[in-house]
């Protein structure tokens, strides 16, 4: 992750009509939770948190292309994870939307998890 003396790169408030609607974060994934993406660990996670009232209306979709974006720009070639429940149904079609990849599925915190990847498109030539 770039990195910016005093500022926390990766973290992106939502913004409707000038209030804060929710946010974005493309944080290091924990050592703990290391997915084994890439083979020096560090992968960056994206996660999300919007209001209810906002769901459906295509605010995660838009924040979470733009941060990507931002990605991929500031850290050209590096994937991002994700990990979402199998049953929040919104959340897995934003994964599939915003072109995550499923790697694995498995069981934790009581419930089954979904782990999917983001690549960058490289243009070629």
């Amino acid at each position: 992750m770039p990195g910016i003396p005093g500022r926390r790169p990766g973290l992106f408030v939502i913004e409707l009509d000038g209030a804060m609607i929710g946010i974005i974060e493309l944080n290091r994934r924990a050592p703990e939770h290391r997915s084994d993406v890439r083979p020096d660990g560090g992968e960056a996670e994206l996660g999300y948190l919007l209001l209810p009232e906002t769901w459906g209306c295509g605010y995660a979709a838009e924040a979470c292309t733009a941060a990507l974006g931002w990605f991929a720009d500031a850290v050209p070639g590096r994937p991002v994870v994700l990990a979402t429940q199998t049953a929040n149904d919104r959340s897995m079609r934003l994964a599939v939307k915003l072109g995550f990849t499923e790697i694995r599925r498995y069981e934790a915190w009581g419930a089954e998890q979904w782990f999917g990847m983001w690549s960058p498109v490289t243009p070629s030539g």
